[in-house]
């Protein structure tokens, strides 16, 4: 038997927010209008994209340290007459009165792999976030799906209670007219009543239910006030979830962007490993300097240059190199960990997604079962009143019953609308 949602078309009037002013004709909202939305205007978007960029800037920065540095220098001394500098440093103490401008070149010629592999520690970081920034992509439009089913629902059930409200309006007014003729106790109405008022609770439970879902809704579409919409739901007919939950797991390890994320994260923190082990290691630099002194004591020449190697060879600091290494590789270690964790928790979110789609996906059917046991049963309950055969008690059952099937079927179909969407995100995206 072909099995399909029950369609609700969603009228939503929200109120005006105190800073903001919202068209007076409902906007027409699709789930794919408002996923669109979501993804220009939500700013956890902006935050991860903005996040990535700067990620990569970091690869620029380290990447900086292959690259020739250049420097000019401009120097003006006035000294008094035989002055030498005779306390603070090491240096030359003599002073000569001079106006000079020069220019100093340095250029890494080998660390023995330490900058290369903390550009690539940085490259590798930098495609973590990009992974990270489709993360929050696919977070957002699940929470948009999310806030749409919901609101979707919210509205069903409101209007579950308003049609209850109606029906036992009807039935109390009905058991009234009845007790003013003396056809039926005081008891009957009482029970008429009360079945009344929870109807009208059950309708202002329903109505701030609905008013919460539009404004997440309107939250996560990016609105900082409270908009109001028309809803276009999805009529096309339920299908069942895919039968193979091995095969939505193997999706999941290959597609999912926090485990892309995680794996590049542990490939960044092996090199950035590599690099602090290098740091033992010598590292040599290139150097050249030239310049021209136009303004100058007799004893110094009219121009200077020289070129040069330096060789810096790491002896002794207080086993400082020996622990960033150490500390980089367990970092290391407990990156592997949790992309360990990761995928665990991933496998198992794809199965429980799987099981609910499944358990969602027949509840369609079993409720709309009983809603048309409920509608049979309530139909007979009432037509026995009205034939003075059955009471009030089995009148009232009869009514609760029938709204029970009607609040679990309307929510049948959005719960397994959503319970597929949740099932796309932990596998290969929404």
């Amino acid at each position: 038997m072909r099995k399909q949602v029950l369609p609700w078309f969603v009228v939503v009037s929200a109120t005006l927010a105190a800073w903001g002013q919202t068209p007076s004709v409902p906007q027409q909202l699709s789930l794919k209008d408002a996923e669109a939305i979501a993804l220009k205007n939500n700013p956890q978007i902006s935050v991860a994209r903005l996040t990535a960029l700067a990620s990569q800037q970091v690869t620029r920065e380290v990447r900086s340290n292959l690259w020739p540095t250049a420097t000019v220098s401009l120097t003006g001394v006035d000294a008094r007459a035989g002055s030498r500098i005779t306390a603070g440093a090491l240096n030359n103490p003599v002073l000569y009165e001079r106006a000079a401008a020069g220019t100093t070149v340095s250029q890494l010629i080998t660390d023995f792999g330490h900058t290369t592999n903390l550009v690539a520690s940085a490259n590798l970081a930098a495609k973590a976030e990009d992974q990270n920034a489709v993360a929050t992509k696919e977070q957002i439009l699940l929470a948009t799906d999310q806030a749409f089913y919901g609101a979707l629902q919210a509205h069903a059930v409101s209007t579950v209670g308003e049609q209850a409200v109606e029906a036992r309006q009807a039935v109390a007014d009905q058991v009234s007219a009845l007790f003013k003729s003396k056809l039926k106790s005081e008891l009957d109405l009482s029970f008429a009543n009360v079945n009344l008022s929870q109807a009208k609770l059950l309708l202002l439970d329903a109505q701030n239910n609905e008013n919460a879902a539009l404004a997440t809704l309107s939250a996560v579409l990016g609105y900082p006030n409270l908009h109001s919409f028309q809803l276009v739901e999805d009529t096309s007919a339920v299908t069942p979830p895919p039968a193979n939950v091995d095969s939505l797991i193997a999706d999941a390890m290959s597609k999912r962007p926090e485990i892309l994320a995680l794996e590049f994260q542990q490939q960044s923190a092996r090199k950035f490993q590599t690099a602090q082990r290098d740091l033992l290691f010598p590292s040599i630099r290139a150097m050249g300097v030239v310049g021209d002194a136009p303004v100058r004591n007799p004893i110094i020449p009219d121009w200077y240059g020289a070129v040069g190697i330096n060789v810096e060879i790491p002896v002794f600091n207080g086993f400082r190199y020996p622990a960033m290494a150490r500390e980089a590789q367990l970092r290391a270690q407990a990156a592997d960990e949790r992309l360990l964790d990761l995928r665990n928790r991933i496998s198992r979110d794809v199965r429980n997604g799987w099981l609910n789609a499944n358990t969602a996906y027949q509840r369609v059917a079993v409720t709309q079962e009983l809603l048309k046991q409920s509608n049979q049963a309530f139909d007979l309950a009432q037509t026995r009143y009205n034939l003075g055969l059955g009471s009030i008690v089995e009148l009232s059952q009869a009514q609760l019953q029938q709204t029970q099937g009607q609040i679990s079927y309307a929510q049948a179909g959005y719960d397994y609308r959503l319970a597929l969407a949740i099932l796309r995100y932990q596998t290969s995206g929404l």
